[in-house]
């Protein structure tokens, strides 16, 4: 086993607040500049960068620069309270990000709520990716199964659901989507960036999500499954939201792709098996 991944306190005091968009948004620039290789990753709902604490090192270590940012309405980033988030003001948000740190062409990663981004972030200019990588995600939203909580969430209850979330319930809803365990230290750590300005009462607005994937449904997938180049699937099966059901429509669609598929592994590939998922990463990005 390799050194404890990076605490929350410390991965926010290596980062900086970027004005984007008129939004102050927490970013991390991790690697070597110049001949490193850009990649960025993106993480998922309803969590924040340092989802990717374990990785880092490892893409760092295989010669990569590595970019990372919370987006608006998780983690250190802006959480405007009656603000319509969407899927396509994230993408803007990288969009912008990469011309604000003068970013061309990087490979891109991107974990549940971020499949979503970076499948219209392919959309718009799929030559700028240089490679890409998905972990557990929606895909595919036909095949995507929310958790009851989520479902909830989603309705027209969720407001009210969302003032009672504390980080008890939190952790019971991410240990149900978990197959293998993780330290109750990084969960307390989920739930501090989660909660952080309330941002948990936001969760109604930041699941509209599952809506903006049944409208752009066809555009994102067209996207992904014409994309060309170098492409990974990085997957838990035991994922009861994207798991193995999933796997058998990548595998048909994408034909041309790698598959690293983690035996005994849920939702979160990137913290339940975490050198695993690096050592594939890094792999297909020093390629």
């Amino acid at each position: 086993m390799g050194d404890p991944p990076m605490n929350l306190t410390d991965w926010i005091a290596g980062g900086s607040e970027a004005e984007l968009n008129g939004h102050h948004v927490f970013v991390r620039q991790d690697g070597q500049d110049g001949t490193a290789r850009p990649v960025t990753l993106v993480h998922g709902f309803p969590t924040s960068s340092h989802d990717w604490a374990p990785t880092v090192p490892h893409l760092v270590a295989a010669g990569c620069r590595v970019t990372t940012l919370d987006l608006l309405g998780f983690g250190q980033s802006d959480k405007p309270r009656r603000h319509r988030y969407s899927v396509h003001e994230q993408a803007d948000l990288v969009q912008a990000l990469w011309k604000r740190l003068g970013i061309g062409r990087t490979a891109l990663v991107a974990h549940d709520y971020g499949v979503s981004v970076a499948q219209e972030l392919l959309a718009r200019d799929p030559a700028r990716i240089i490679r890409a990588a998905f972990l557990n995600g929606g895909l595919y939203p036909d095949l995507h199964r929310p958790i009851r909580v989520q479902r909830l969430l989603h309705s027209r209850v969720g407001p009210l659901l969302a003032q009672f979330t504390d980080e008890k319930r939190f952790t019971a809803g991410l240990r149900g989507v978990l197959a293998r365990p993780v330290p109750d230290e990084l969960l307390h750590e989920m739930w501090t960036a989660i909660a952080r300005q309330n941002g948990h009462r936001l969760a109604p607005r930041l699941l509209r999500y599952i809506d903006d994937r049944r409208v752009h449904g066809p555009r994102w997938t067209g996207a992904l499954e014409q994309y060309d180049g170098p492409l990974l699937f990085v997957w838990g099966p035991e994922d009861p939201v994207s798991g193995a059901h999933v796997l058998d429509r990548l595998r048909e669609r994408c034909p041309r792709a790698a598959f690293t598929v983690l035996d005994g592994v849920g939702h979160y590939p990137q913290l339940e098996a975490p050198e695993e998922t690096a050592r594939a990463l890094a792999s297909f990005l020093a390629d």
